[in-house]
């Protein structure tokens, strides 16, 4: 984990939630100058979700704590990178896993209409849900094949692939001019928040641990993965432990 947090009970907080679940902490930094940013969230009785981000420290995460953290970058299969930092240090994190020849998993999320081009263009996956590829192309989502013509135009913009989510439609993946829906099993949702985030933790995970699938099979199985968080309350609460998910998809 490469990342800041504040001088605060909710930082201290994350370092030991790093610690109990195996995270390496070494680039995880503290600074006094910001509170660890929080995200606020109201779930209506459907289950979905509104979510303020206050981002605090995580602005404090620069290019040369990025720099820092080379030897880290360098030494893993996957970087996963989101929009909750700097832009300068996502760039920074991107190119530097691509030098090193690191898959590059980008979830530009929450979105932003100004995002840096150069971030897509160092993208091997670039990943959006259907809110946030609106923001990005101004193409609006009713469908699966609106899907794919925002698809098209975030390929365009030169990452090397696409997967937009559709939440209880599951993700739509898309690279050289080809598109394939991945459907997901139908149930009632108790609360989405987290479900992207679900979602693209076990992409990580498979494109790490399971480089022999295809990235088809790797999207199915964490559409299974994100099904399962919705079904339960809370963000990282909802997620399951690796004995609660069915063993066909570690095969």
């Amino acid at each position: 984990m490469v990342a800041m947090v504040g001088d605060d009970s909710f930082g201290q907080n994350y370092l030991q939630n790093f610690k109990d679940n195996g995270v390496d902490i070494t680039h995880v930094g503290v600074t006094k100058d910001a509170a660890t940013g929080v995200a606020p969230i109201a779930v209506d009785d459907s289950g979905e979700n509104c979510i303020i981000i206050v981002a605090g420290a995580n602005l404090k995460m620069t290019k040369e704590k990025v720099e820092a953290a080379e030897s880290m970058i360098k030494s893993s299969s996957v970087l996963v990178c989101q929009g909750e930092i700097t832009m300068e240090a996502t760039l920074a994190a991107l190119v530097m896993a691509r030098k090193h020849k690191v898959k590059t998993l980008m979830n530009a999320a929450p979105a932003d209409s100004s995002l840096d081009p150069n971030i897509i263009q160092n993208s091997d996956v670039f990943c959006v849900n259907e809110t946030e590829a609106e923001v990005l192309t101004s193409i609006c989502i009713k469908n699966v094949k609106d899907a794919e013509r925002a698809a098209e135009e975030l390929l365009s913009r030169g990452c090397g692939s696409v997967i937009i989510t559709l939440g209880g439609e599951g993700a739509l993946y898309s690279a050289s001019n080809s598109h394939i829906h991945v459907s997901a099993e139908k149930v009632t949702p108790v609360d989405t928040t987290g479900a992207g985030d679900a979602f693209v933790g076990a992409l990580a995970y498979f494109m790490a641990c399971y480089p022999q699938l295809d990235m088809v099979e790797m999207i199915r199985r964490s559409c299974k993965v994100a099904t399962v968080s919705v079904q339960a309350p809370g963000t990282q609460s909802s997620y399951p432990a690796r004995d609660k998910l069915p063993n066909e998809i570690f095969v």
